[in-house]
C-alpha cells in the first residue's frame, strides 16, 4: 500500500497523522529539510468545528454539522519554498480542469501540478489505473495515457528528475 511504501528507507521520513491540522503541522515541520516535496495526500478542504468524542445518537429531525476551512498545506509550503526546493501538488477536478490546474500551479507557487480528472472512466479513486496531465511552472504540459498507478508514479518521478537535471 502507498502508506507504507517508503517507511523503511533511510532517506524517507514518515509522519503518521490523524487530522488535517496534524498533517499541516507535520508538513510545515519537515518541509524546511526537503529538497523535493510531493504533496499527494487528499487532505480535507473542510473539517467539523465541533468533533464528537463518542457516537452521535439518532434523534428526530435533521443534524447540522458546521464546517470550517482547513489550512491550505500546499499554499503554505509554496509561500515558504526556497529557490533550491521543488514542490509538487495535485489537482483533482471535474470541470475546467486545465484552467483550475494552471491557477493552482500559480497561486500555490508549486513547480509542478499533477492533474487527475474525475471524468476519466476507469481511472483514479477506486481503480488500479490512472490518467494524468502534468503542468510545469515553465508552461509545459504533458498528458499521459491511462496506465497502472505504479507506472504513473514512475512517470511523475521521471518528470521531476527531468525538470531538475535536464
Amino acid at each position: 500500500p502507498a502508506s507504507t511504501c517508503g517507511e523503511h528507507h533511510s532517506n524517507i521520513t514518515v509522519s503518521k497523522v490523524k487530522s488535517a491540522d496534524e498533517m499541516f503541522q507535520a508538513c510545515m515541520k519537515e518541509f524546511e529539510r526537503c529538497d523535493i516535496a510531493i504533496m499527494a495526500a487528499a487532505v480535507a478542504d473542510y473539517t467539523p468545528i465541533n468533533v464528537a468524542t463518542s457516537k452521535i445518537k439518532k434523534t428526530e429531525g435533521n443534524l447540522v454539522i458546521e464546517l470550517t476551512k482547513t489550512r491550505d498545506i500546499l499554499k503554505s509550503l509554496g509561500q515558504q519554498k526556497k529557490e533550491d526546493q521543488f514542490l509538487v501538488g495535485f489537482a483533482l477536478e471535474t470541470d475546467n480542469e486545465k484552467e483550475y490546474a494552471l491557477k493552482k500551479l500559480q497561486v500555490k507557487n508549486a513547480d509542478m501540478i499533477v492533474l487527475n480528472s474525475l471524468n476519466d472512466a476507469g481511472a483514479g479513486f477506486g481503480y488500479d489505473t490512472n490518467k494524468i496531465t502534468i503542468f510545469e511552472k515553465n508552461g509545459r504540459e504533458t498528458s499521459y495515457e491511462q496506465k497502472p498507478k505504479q507506472q504513473v508514479a514512475r512517470d511523475i518521478v521521471d518528470k521531476i528528475v527531468n525538470m531538475l537535471y535536464a
